[in-house]
């Protein structure tokens, strides 16, 4: 081939190098030993053999490369005549998948790119080059397939890593680029958080069309061996289909490989973080109305509700696409809870409105008295205490009081010493003005009593007694007020019981259907890698064979 080479040189000085020391040791007849001659010798042989055998080797591949590269032309298709049409095995290699953004609707997917065909330029024969059947060549020495992600959503369309090339002694070339993708998947958020998705990722040359490179999936899916598992997506299917489209743009018939991914939402983190509090909040509702009106804190409980879920709101608002299309499950439940929510505080003004009436303003009619104190609360498991019974008879105390002042009142005539004003003095305590003033009005008391004595005290008897009358007309009125303020009251509790039970069972029902409607949230999740998993265990005896075939 000429003159040696430089690591032709190299190998030569090693041996010499070698055969300077074996010759330059101690004699044998110095050392007196025959043994120690052998095995210097032996020592010596084994590293003239070493040497030499990696001399070859290298320069064997050395001459393969030159051979193989001297007049190759890495711009041409490697094809012995142009009509033919050159097959490219290709299989896509999911490494991991490093993040789906469902605002900006991209996936981000680590994957590789098994890549084969036949190049004629690139055979040899084994035998002529120390049985070298394989070759580790850059990419960029030889001629590739300029596939790329059509849906590619970050600029880079193609491989960005050209790693080297596996070349056969029979021509074939094995390319396994790694690359990151940023491909393009349209989001639907009907039933997010318990949703999947199906994102393709779409391959193809970009400028030979079908009639040059013909595209041959190598599965009919893609290869999750190396796969790292998703923290937030399990992957249910990745089904590969060959496509043949002609683009408005050209004339001929261009072919293309889309993998779709089938990925389904873990929706743990979600359940957690975000619908567990809105539940509970929505729960919240329901004790707006077995809050006491007279706590004043009714209203500040419904406004702190909405305001939570309008944070809430805002944090789905980041998350989910802006699309008008759809409204996403956890949306559709946040908007039904802040209805409940505004209805309440609607009829918590209502119900602050009827509490806070009084006879002064509003006139109860009769049917709101017999609907609200008498039909209902029976109804709703509500019993008034007996001391606002409505319909106990209130001159029972009266008609007590009335007998016993008449006594006093003739006892007190009939004592000549007495000034009148003793009456008051020996009356009972629980003797009610209202009831001397009621008595003394009526024309029908037994009044000569009252005139015994003579006129000395007759007038200021009179006099006191209509103060007394006075008095027990005003308390009276006091009462019957207090008595229709606590029947204001008592019906605004009613109406608070009956909304309590109306909201319990819309919030109960609401979340029940909003939540359960996903199709998928009692779904089994069975992922590809675990059905690989079964299938490889039923068939334990089944030898494993590459889905790219390399033949020697």
């Amino acid at each position: 081939m000429g003159s040696p080479s430089g690591l032709d040189s190299l190998c030569g000085q090693q041996i010499k190098i070698c055969r300077n020391t074996s010759t330059s040791g101690d004699r044998p007849g110095r050392t007196g030993t025959t043994f120690s001659l052998i095995m210097k010798s032996f020592l010596v042989a084994i590293m003239i053999l070493a040497f030499a055998q990696g001399c070859t080797s290298s320069e064997a591949e050395e001459r393969l490369f030159t051979k193989l590269f001297y007049k190759y032309n890495r711009l041409i298709r490697p094809v012995e005549n142009n009509s033919e049409v050159l097959d490219v095995n290709f299989r896509l290699t999911m490494s991991q998948l490093i993040d789906v953004d469902e605002k900006n609707q991209i996936m981000t997917t680590n994957v590789w790119l098994k890549q084969l065909w036949m190049d004629y330029k690139l055979q040899w024969n084994p035998a002529e080059y120390d049985n070298i059947s394989i070759l580790r060549v850059p990419s960029k020495m030889i001629w590739t397939p300029d596939l790329v992600l059509y849906n590619n959503a970050d600029g880079n369309y193609e491989v960005t890593l050209m790693a080297k090339a596996l070349v056969y002694s029979d021509g074939t070339v094995y390319w396994l680029p790694p690359a990151i993708y940023k491909s393009s998947c349209k989001i639907n958020v009907r039933y997010f958080p318990f949703d999947e998705q199906f994102c393709p990722m779409k391959f193809g040359s970009w400028t030979y069309d079908g009639s040059l490179i013909d595209l041959i999936p190598s599965s009919n899916d893609v290869d999750l061996e190396d796969y790292w598992q998703s923290g937030e997506w399990d992957i249910i299917g990745t089904p590969a289909n060959k496509n043949t489209l002609k683009y408005p743009c050209c004339d001929e018939i261009y072919t293309d490989i889309t993998f779709t991914l089938h990925i389904r939402r873990k929706p743990l983190f979600y359940t957690v973080n975000l619908i567990l509090p809105c539940v509970l909040i929505s729960f919240l509702t329901v004790l707006v109305f077995y809050l006491p009106s007279d706590s004043g804190e009714k209203i500040t409980l419904c406004i702190s509700v909405l305001l939570a879920l309008t944070v809430f709101l805002l944090l789905i608002a980041e998350i989910i696409p802006p699309t008008s299309l759809l409204i996403p499950l956890i949306g559709r439940y946040l908007l039904f809870t802040m209805v409940l929510v505004t209805l309440s505080i609607v009829i918590t003004v209502i119900v602050l409105n009827i509490h806070y009436r009084a006879p002064s303003t509003h006139t109860m009619r009769p049917w709101v008295r017999k609907v609200f104190l008498e039909v209902l609360p029976p109804l709703l498991y509500m019993k008034r205490p007996k001391r606002y019974n409505h319909g106990e008879n209130p001159n029972k105390e009266k008609d007590l009081n009335y007998f016993e002042l008449k006594e006093v009142v003739h006892k007190e005539g009939e004592n000549p010493h007495s000034n009148g004003r003793d009456i008051f003095d020996n009356l009972h305590p629980s003797f009610k003005l209202r009831t001397l003033s009621d008595d003394v009005g009526n024309p029908n008391i037994d009044a000569p009593s009252m005139s015994k004595g003579g006129g000395r005290y007759s007038k200021e008897f009179k006099q006191a007694v209509d103060g007394v009358k006075f008095i027990a007309q005003h308390l009276k009125s006091e009462d019957e007020f207090n008595s229709v303020t606590e029947d204001w009251k008592y019906v605004a509790m009613v109406i608070d019981r009956i909304f309590l039970w109306i909201f319990l069972i819309c919030v109960i029902c609401g979340t029940s259907g909003i939540i359960l409607s996903a199709p998928l949230i009692f779904e089994p999740v069975v992922t590809q890698i675990e059905r690989d998993e079964a299938a490889m265990t039923a068939a334990p005896t089944m030898s494993a064979t590459t889905d790219l075939p390399i033949t020697d």
